[in-house]
């Protein structure tokens, strides 16, 4: 895969061990679909009966980010979603604080407002990250059926 030659190039170019457990973590990367984060990471790695520890897991990640193959889209207390970089246009999140469901949204006018906040600011953009907590329909609904 394209993202894993790209990983592979970052490691020796920065002088760091392609290690078995990092050459796992990559696999599972690769196989995840939607978002992740660290802990669904290490739970599919042990399903398959791959050891590897959840510290690994952790330092792995932002290296992984760092190679540009994935990206952190949420942040939750101290908690890091990520998705694949690779194949994805831009897009900003919904997040449930509830069930943890994850809607992606493009509104063109948010991006146009964004650009026209810059250049009045004399920014230049390299990226940014929209996300919305808040609560899903069915969680609100839950939540009004226990009271």
């Amino acid at each position: 895969m394209e993202g894993s030659e790209q990983a592979r190039r970052y490691f020796r170019k920065h002088g760091l061990k392609l290690t078995l457990g990092r050459s796992i973590i990559l696999e599972s990367v690769e196989e995840s679909e939607g978002h992740f984060d660290a802990d669904g990471l290490y739970e599919t790695a042990r399903k398959k009966g791959v050891k590897v520890s959840r510290a690994t897991v952790y330092r792995t990640l932002p290296l992984l980010v760092k190679t540009g193959i994935i990206k952190e889209t949420l942040r939750s207390g101290d908690k890091s979603r990520y998705e694949h970089a690779f194949g994805h246009t831009h897009h900003d999140h919904l997040e449930c604080l509830s069930c943890g469901k994850i809607v992606e949204f493009k509104v063109d006018e948010i991006e146009t407002l964004q650009e026209k906040l810059c250049r009045k600011n004399g920014f230049t953009a390299v990226d940014h990250q929209l996300s919305i907590r808040g609560y899903c329909s069915y969680c609100r609904r839950k939540a009004r059926e226990r009271t």
